[in-house]
């Protein structure tokens, strides 16, 4: 049963861990004349506090309809796009930019990632520094209760800002809210600065924070502060100067030697593809860190349906959320997959659509070009019902692209081959760090350390993994050697693997392909791209922030 937002529906939010909108600040905006010192006077006070920065994570560490995190990191690499479909999808050329690495130091979009994420860190702050003032005994709140709270909230902030290094790179940090207005605005930091300090935040915090359990489902544990030094360590060479592969093979082995606690007993991959994904996927093994959603309970239901769904994609699956048509898989990803591999057929919508009804063909409507004809998505990106033949990021129709299909929300009404309701409907958890990512850190960190070359541990952890997309009878033609696991092959199969989930950016950079690759609409770019501008809007609220190299001043 899933329990935090059923919590969060219930716990009354202090308004008083609401940031200002000039992020790079963190001042305190009262939205009220109630003082914080007036919270806090009993446990569930308390632990309000601690849940408020993870409804917020919702709207920037996932695909929500907003420019957080996701957007940037994947929009600009090469599996995802978002093409003007028609009269749909130009939005002022933001998605084109991201596509073809032309983005400005005021891209609107980008502004909005990073006061997102600032904010959070905002929440996290006054978070901690108003449970650290608590007389814990005085509230029924033991002192283990109390270092449990404070190091979860700030490994929960160190997320933050590993997001926030990884997008902008030298960024400003800031730790305390201060009381009343102030003048005293921090300065960037260099990234190696920024990735020292992420690191002993979780080093020091690690230890005192719960670990993962059902009771922790949504929650920064230790099994999140181990998945994020594991993230941390295997970008190190690219974010701080320095290689850490012996660093990330130890963190990842603490989860997958299950030293950090599983929400369904010893942590594992789970046995199917499809259970990390399913409405009920709080039960999945393999779930390490998510953004838990309970639409039953708490009516906190999943954002991403605007970034992937079609207009009438409630017909597709029998629920009743539509989206805007919008991220399609780049023409050239989906025959990357092999026919027999069960994530193409899995996580991915192509062909004719039909009715989860009915079993008849999906209608498009809306005056669209397909208007009044079957709906069916096509593995490229032009005018096809105009007989075109150009393919670029202003050539899409309401049908260009296949689909995402990875996570789903399950069914509300009766299916044409006897499918009943789904009790679980849109409560579909978003997982952001899960075991199959773990197995394949550790992996890439020995074949690195190795020169590139697979061992049999490495291919025995991707094989363990990939062979769940495979039959019995497949299998044997699909499973990885030493001498067929190279260093490309370890990217294409990220990519299968972990498609729409957030990570290609950083593939890309970390395998040398995000600024030197060619895909479908996209040419080499410059390296100064391997890291976003600083927001111009946050320069002229704080003018001790100094832009990253490449961009204007």
């Amino acid at each position: 049963m899933k329990t935090l937002y059923k919590k969060l529906a219930q716990a009354s939010c202090l308004t008083v861990l609401l940031s200002a909108a000039a992020c790079t600040k963190l001042d305190e905006t009262a939205y009220s004349q109630i003082r914080s010192d007036d919270f806090f006077n009993n446990k569930n006070e308390v632990i309000s506090a601690v849940l408020r920065p993870y409804t917020h994570a919702n709207a920037w560490a996932t695909p929500s309809g907003q420019d957080g995190w996701w957007r940037p990191s994947e929009l600009s690499a090469d599996q995802l796009a978002w093409p003007t479909k028609g009269r749909h999808g130009e939005d002022g050329g933001k998605w084109k930019r991201l596509h073809y690495h032309t983005w400005t130091n005021d891209e609107g979009g980008l502004n909005n990632a990073w006061s997102l994420m600032y904010w959070g860190v905002g929440l996290c702050n006054i978070a901690i520094q108003s449970i650290e003032k608590v007389n814990g005994p005085a509230i029924g709140l033991t002192e283990v209760e109390k270092a449990g709270y404070l190091a979860e909230l700030k490994l929960l902030r160190a997320y933050h800002y590993l997001k926030l290094m990884d997008l902008f790179g030298n960024i400003p940090l800031a730790t305390v809210v201060p009381d009343g207005p102030t003048t005293d605005y921090p300065t960037n930091l260099s990234q190696k600065e920024v990735f020292d300090f992420i690191e002993k935040e979780i080093k020091d915090n690690i230890d005192q924070a719960p670990k993962l359990s059902k009771t922790m489902l949504g929650r920064m544990s230790q099994a999140g502060g181990y998945a994020m030094l594991t993230e941390l360590y295997l970008n190190a060479q690219v974010w701080s100067g320095t290689p850490r592969w012996d660093d990330c093979i130890a963190a990842a082995n603490k989860l997958i030697d299950n030293q950090a606690g599983g929400l369904n007993g010893a942590m594992a991959l789970d046995a199917n593809i499809t259970d990390a994904f399913k409405p009920n996927n709080d039960l999945s093994k393999e779930a390490i860190f998510s953004i838990a959603y309970e639409f039953q309970r708490a009516n906190f239901q999943p954002s991403w349906t605007g970034e992937f769904f079609h207009f009438q994609q409630q017909f597709i699956y029998g629920g009743s959320r539509n989206g805007n048509d919008g991220v399609v898989v780049v023409p050239g990803n989906y025959t990357k997959f092999d026919d027999e591999d069960l994530r193409k057929k899995e996580w991915i919508l192509e062909g004719p659509m039909t009715r989860f009804d009915n079993g008849q063909p999906v209608i498009a409507t809306g005056g669209n070009e397909y208007d009044g004809k079957p709906l069916v998505f096509v593995d490229n990106i032009r005018r096809n019902s105009q007989g075109g033949t150009s393919s670029t990021m202003s050539d899409g129709e309401e049908n260009s692209g296949v689909r995402f299909n990875k996570y789903k929300l399950g069914n509300n009404i009766a299916g044409f081959k006897g499918e009943l309701p789904n009790p679980n409907y849109n409560s579909t958890d978003w997982h952001l760090y899960r075991l199959s990512w773990i197995y394949f850190a550790k992996a890439e960190a020995i074949m690195r350390k190795n020169g590139g070359a697979a061992n049999a541990e490495a291919v025995q952890l991707i094989n363990d993994s990939k062979k769940r997309a495979y039959s019995s009878a497949d299998w044997a033609n699909h499973a990885y050697t030493t001498a067929t696991l190279t260093m490309d092959e370890l990217l294409n199969e990220r990519g299968r693997e972990f498609i729409f989930e957030g990570f290609r950016r950083d593939d890309l950079i970390r395998f040398g392909k995000f600024t030197t690759g060619s895909w479908w609409d996209h040419q080499p770019s410059q390296d100064f791209r391997k890291l976003y501008a600083i927001p111009q809007q946050q320069i002229a609220l704080n003018r001790n922030l100094k832009q990253n190299p490449g961009y204007p001043n």
